[in-house]
């Protein structure tokens, strides 16, 4: 049956008007037609295209509300599922890590997450994906890769390092890192004590004690010489796939390049402006996190969201760490007038959608998927979501107990 949102000030490419928008069958038949079918009076409220988070790890507090605490894996994923919808987001890719670290961020239970997520997929509201988090150095993680990549969850692929991060020399600040895959890179000492300040969270997350955690630092890295060769077979995988694959947390063009050359398209969190222009320079797609953009800047130090939005260096947000960040950031961005709202939508609509290929969605228009959200958004006020529509299908729907006044 038809269903029209009538009155809405919508969201369309580039431009905001108050129209209707009529769906059916899953898809966006018209705008600004009659009324027909079902009719939502969408009356003083905001009608855009729904939210694509390209990068959320906020499942990871569902599956490990405590460290070392694990919640049973189907309850987590349905709560996660609801937090999404009622956060507008209608197409989430999970950034699921695979790492060499035992835990949370284990091969073995990062596999257990996407099986959950295939299995669940029938109570599930939104459309959950996957983004395989690699951490180059989890060699044992590429059968899981090609698992991933042949079954239903459509993954996109990042190729993060973390190892070569955390091994960086004491005195190199994580922006400052040279090329990790070059020889003159700098590497810090294993026996200083200043590994365990740097090293002690991961061991926590993982579950072991921090000296055991440094000596399987130290054995991992000892692999050092054959990481190159694994990540060329795992972008040789994705490409085979039609993977969207990114880098992640770069610090030099030369590791833009690189990436590029191999098929990872995506600047993902760009630590400092030198990778960033390389990435705009080539035309890749610029991704930063949410709340880095509603905190008013980044948390370690790294290039302010903000700042990049206005100067035309991003194109996506991502929730990164925490779902509600996307709509607190285009209302921050917005507030502080760094760009048009039209602007600042496509950076949680249309540029996610560029970004991993999806072409049906993330933009108001004649035969795109109907992945709606409904804001109310006073003057002055923080917005919140009404209402999320999923495929044309009501994912979420919140009254607010003001709403009959």
């Amino acid at each position: 049956m038809s269903v029209t949102f009538q009155g809405a000030q919508v969201y369309l490419p580039g431009e905001i008007v108050e129209t209707n928008v009529t769906v059916d069958a899953g898809r966006i038949v018209e705008i600004g037609g009659p009324a027909q079918g079902e009719v939502i009076d969408a009356t003083g409220r905001i009608l855009a295209p729904a939210l694509i988070d390209v990068h959320g790890d906020a499942f990871e507090r569902q599956l490990m509300p405590r460290p070392k605490v694990f919640f049973p894996i189907e309850a987590a994923v349905i709560d996660t599922d609801r937090q999404l919808a009622a956060n507008g987001i209608a197409t989430a890719y999970h950034a699921i890590t695979l790492s060499w670290e035992p835990g949370l961020r284990d091969v073995s239970r990062g596999r257990e997450m996407m099986q959950a997520l295939r299995d669940l997929a029938p109570r599930l509201t939104v459309e959950n994906r996957v983004q395989l988090r690699w951490e180059t150095f989890a060699f044992d993680a590429l059968d899981t890769i090609a698992w991933a990549l042949e079954g239903p969850l459509t993954p996109a692929i990042a190729f993060n390092d973390h190892t070569s991060m955390t091994m960086r020399a004491y005195d190199v600040a994580i922006q400052d890192r040279g090329f990790e895959l070059s020889p003159d890179f700098s590497i810090a000492s294993l026996d200083d004590d200043r590994m365990k300040a740097r090293t002690g969270k991961n061991a926590d997350r993982a579950g072991i004690s921090e000296d055991a955690y440094i000596e399987l630092l130290g054995k991992v890295w000892d692999r050092r010489a054959e990481v190159p060769d694994s990540i060329r077979a795992v972008a040789g995988m994705g490409r085979a796939a039609g993977a969207p694959m990114l880098s992640h947390d770069d610090t030099r063009a030369e590791t833009r390049a690189w990436f590029r050359d191999i098929g990872a398209g995506v600047a993902e969190f760009p630590m400092v402006l030198e990778a960033a222009q390389a990435a705009r320079d080539h035309g890749d797609p610029i991704i930063f996190g949410a709340p880095n953009a509603a905190r008013g800047g980044s948390h370690i130090g790294s290039l302010g969201a903000g700042d990049m939005v206005e100067a035309g260096l991003c194109d996506v947000l991502a929730s990164d760490y925490f779902y509600p960040a996307m709509l607190a950031a285009i209302a921050r961005l917005d507030a502080e007038k760094r760009a048009d709202r039209s602007r600042l939508w496509s950076l949680v609509s249309s540029g996610p959608a560029r970004a991993m290929n999806l072409g049906d969605r993330g933009e108001i228009a004649v035969g795109q998927r109907a992945d709606l959200v409904l804001i109310d958004w006073p003057d002055g006020h923080a917005p919140a979501v009404l209402g999320t529509w999923v495929a044309g299908r009501a994912a979420y729907r919140g009254v607010p107990a003001g709403a009959g006044a």
